[in-house]
């Protein structure tokens, strides 16, 4: 937290204490971090996706729904940790998620012909 208050835009320190916030539970936190991350570097696709992680454990199912879309359409890629993902577990009954599981595992049956 000192070194953002010398230098707030500096993304690896960013991105540390974004990660440190949410592994202590502090969802809201973390929350800030990785919005303000996703300003910084809007076409980042792991951005998009803590994003995305930062909603749902908040319980913000539709914006987190949006940011795990669009970090796939960014390239996203580990798809086989997107399933097991305990950040996007309140995101796994809704149906739109079913639409945008079909889309990534596309994506990787794509990749894997490529």
């Amino acid at each position: 937290e000192r070194l953002l208050k010398e230098k707030p835009n500096f993304i690896q320190a960013l991105i540390a204490l974004g990660e440190a916030y949410t592994k202590k539970g502090f969802y809201k936190k973390g929350l800030l971090i990785d919005r303000k991350l996703a300003r910084l570097r809007p076409r980042d696709a792991t951005i998009r996706y803590n994003l995305a992680c930062s909603y749902s454990l908040l319980g913000e199912i539709k914006q987190a729904l949006e940011e795990l879309r669009l970090s796939i359409r960014l390239g996203y890629t580990d798809f086989g940790y997107i399933d097991k993902d305990p950040d996007l577990e309140n995101l796994r009954n809704h149906p739109d998620y079913k639409e945008i599981a079909s889309l990534f595992k596309n994506k990787a049956e794509t990749k894997s012909f490529e």
